[in-house]
């Protein structure tokens, strides 16, 4: 039998992130639309980004985002750009 692949490395605030937009976005075009739509869907959407909220706050006590204004952030994408050139 093989052995398991390694998991990959993801950047997990940024997938959260890019799904607060969506939602975010989907609470726009619900606001716009008005009493066309049902209520639900309305709060849904603000029920996802508050949970995206509370997730992220989970992630940083955590220790898996870096405060802001960190230098090893700015440090680690600077390396990660020359290695790529």
């Amino acid at each position: 039998m093989k052995p398991a692949p390694p998991p990959l490395r993801v950047d997990t605030a940024r997938v959260v992130l890019a799904g607060t937009a969506v939602w975010a976005v989907a609470l726009v075009v619900l606001l716009l639309l008005g009493d066309r739509v049902d209520r639900l869907w309305t709060w849904t959407c603000v029920a996802a980004i508050a949970l995206a909220g509370l997730g992220l706050f989970v992630m940083r006590l955590q220790g898996q985002l870096l405060p802001r204004g960190r230098p090893g952030r700015a440090q680690s994408e600077r390396t990660s750009k020359s290695e790529v050139s």
